[in-house]
């Protein structure tokens, strides 16, 4: 049933997106409404809001993958307009963080995408997202910081590596939340 989201979705963006002038846009519309209407579907169809948040930032980000130009602006724009779409429909925000970021980053990694740069993307599209909605963004920080180590870590010791180091080093983000997240998931 996962896999269905994410092929909805992505078949959604690329149909969306071809031919279009203004692709970010588009890109943040489409993801925003696929999120809205898989996660009233999801209830229907037995799949946890969790896993459906994921699988349609993954559909989004594959379905991207040929049509946008620069993979941080893709990354950036998948992840916001997947959070605030799931804001809508009033599922806890930190959670959605975390599992937008999870998609986006398995989506990468499916793709032969760069895992440093969707890294520090994702974090910086849920901090953008967070400020849209007026929730904390150290929150959001750590959330997104969380889901990006587990699902790297969850692909392997060499991703896992590339996103703690591309996190620690990105001058974007707040360093003590994120070697607080890294140091209290690499004690686990």
């Amino acid at each position: 049933m996962l896999d269905r989201i994410v092929n909805e979705v992505k078949n959604a963006i690329v149909a969306t997106v071809h031919g279009t002038d203004d692709i970010i846009t588009a890109l943040r519309t489409t993801v925003k409404n696929q999120t809205v209407k898989a996660l009233k579907e999801a209830g229907d169809i037995g799949i946890a809001a969790e896993d459906t948040i994921a699988g349609v930032a993954e559909g989004a980000f594959k379905g991207t993958s040929e049509s946008v130009a620069s993979c941080a602006e893709r990354v950036k724009k998948t992840v916001n307009a997947a959070i605030l779409g799931a804001s809508e429909t009033g599922v806890e925000i930190f959670t959605t963080v975390k599992n937008v970021v999870r998609g986006v980053v398995r989506g990468a990694a499916e793709v032969g995408g760069d895992i440093a740069l969707t890294s520090v993307a994702a974090v910086e599209g849920a901090v953008e997202a967070a400020v849209k909605i007026g929730v904390d963004t150290s929150k959001a920080v750590g959330s997104a910081v969380t889901g990006v180590i587990h699902t790297a870590d969850t692909i392997g010791s060499e991703a896992g590596a590339t996103a703690r180091k591309a996190l620690l080093n990105a001058a974007s983000l707040p360093r003590e939340i994120v070697e607080k997240i890294i140091g209290d998931r690499t004690k686990k």
